[in-house]
């Protein structure tokens, strides 16, 4: 009865994490009209006699509350607005103009609040110049408050009603040549004596940073790439649990091999072994879709993964798991998942630092952990619980390597 009430749940889960990606999917979508992006970059696509509009796939929020837009070229008039907007605001006007919308012209320096006449705000801005748009959320009750920066330095602020649905960065562009570089993930922060302090770093979300830069939910690879012993690891601050038992990453950028690892592991982790490698982990690669779980010894698992892709771990909880329990969780009937074999892991053939005691404590508990790709469960595999449980764990190695990260996608 247990083996079938587990197996209900499981497949509950797979279908819970795909209605969660189908609706994101229809939600947080970017949206552009008389504009060209390529990457980071935004190209006036119009002619001159119309405006062109971006809106971001995500709004601002008190985990990232600020973005910036660098000019590279001002075009003909340099009409280009940064600020604010509701999420399906009309792209053929410029932000600020319509209301609920605020935002920050660079070519007069006005400041426009729903309203297509602008008030004096701050200096032009020309090419070359960032300017920065970000929220606070000290203003009072039913309020918020909205600032704008250029190059680095605040402009000034108005207070605005708050949206119940958001606000979501928006560039506006109205003549040909205009081009920026939009930067999603900025940092607004300054000197000490300014009184001010970074806004939401996110490193309090990490206990364990170990050549991973944090800018947001953004994870990057900050480090050497040339050997095995040079990987970066983000371990977070608090184990998954039976309310949080999921966490998932976007691969934003697969760097030169993509050799990106999401996985669970110990508290005391090695912080230069790729996730799964050492005792006490288990992890999915993304390089070559194995499984490593205490061994550089990897086993077939599922499909590779590339730029764009969301790769998912979590861990089902036996129904009445308690951390002092010692029940175990029986295994499942799962279609699809092949039974693994052994493989080598070229890049961890030469490593002879490897803990020489890889089993598991037998009388730590046993929790069911699977992995997922794209909203779809790729497999699942029994392990022993360490003490403590199980943090979620990321490995990269190689230069270029961006992840944008999600601990907990299921809890809203």
């Amino acid at each position: 009865m247990d083996d079938i009430n587990l197996h209900y749940r499981f497949l509950n889960w797979r279908r819970r994490i795909r209605e969660i990606r189908e609706v994101r999917a229809v939600r947080y979508r970017e949206r552009l009209k008389r504009m060209l992006r390529d990457g980071d970059v935004l190209r006036y696509h119009g002619n001159s006699d119309e405006v062109g509009c971006f809106v971001a796939a995500r709004p601002l929020s008190k985990r990232n509350r600020y973005f910036e837009v660098t000019i590279i070229e001002t075009g003909v008039r340099g009409m280009i607005a940064v600020g604010l907007v509701p999420q399906f605001y009309k792209l053929d006007h410029q932000p600020g103009w319509l209301p609920n919308s605020v935002a920050f012209h660079a070519d007069d320096g006005k400041l426009y609040n729903g309203n297509t006449v602008g008030q004096q705000f701050g200096p032009k801005c020309c090419r070359g110049d960032r300017i920065g748009c970000g929220i606070s959320l000290d203003g009072e009750d039913g309020q918020l408050t909205v600032f704008f920066t250029k190059n680095g330095h605040e402009v000034g602020n108005v207070d605005i009603p708050a949206s119940p649905d958001g606000l979501y960065p928006a560039v506006g562009m109205h003549s040909l040549g205009e081009e920026v570089l939009l930067d999603l993930n900025a940092e607004w922060g300054m000197e000490e004596d300014d009184g001010q302090m970074i806004v939401d770093s996110h490193e309090e979300d990490w206990a364990r940073l170990h050549d991973v830069k944090v800018t947001g939910t953004l994870l990057e690879y900050v480090g050497k790439g040339k050997s095995i012993v040079d990987v970066g690891l983000a371990q977070a601050r608090r184990p998954l649990n039976t309310r949080f038992h999921y966490y998932e990453l976007e691969i934003t950028d697969a760097g030169e091999k993509c050799y990106i690892a999401l996985g669970l592991a110990r508290r005391d982790y090695p912080k230069n072994r790729h996730p799964g490698w050492s005792r006490g982990s288990i992890a999915y690669h993304a390089d070559d879709g194995k499984l490593f779980h205490g061994s550089g010894v990897g086993d077939p698992f599922g499909p590779r993964c590339l730029e764009g892709d969301i790769m998912g771990c979590g861990i089902m909880f036996p129904r009445d798991f308690s951390i002092d329990g010692g029940d175990e969780i029986d295994d499942w009937d799962f279609d699809g998942v092949a039974k693994p074999f052994e493989v080598h892991n070229d890049l961890y053939a030469n490593n002879e630092d490897e803990d020489e005691d890889e089993g598991e404590d037998s009388e730590e508990r046993k929790v069911m952990v699977f992995f997922t790709r794209n909203g779809k469960v790729v497999g699942r595999r029994e392990v022993a619980l360490p003490v403590g449980g199980f943090y979620p764990t990321i490995g990269m190695m190689s230069t270029g390597e961006k992840v944008r990260v999600d601990l907990h996608p299921l809890s809203g």
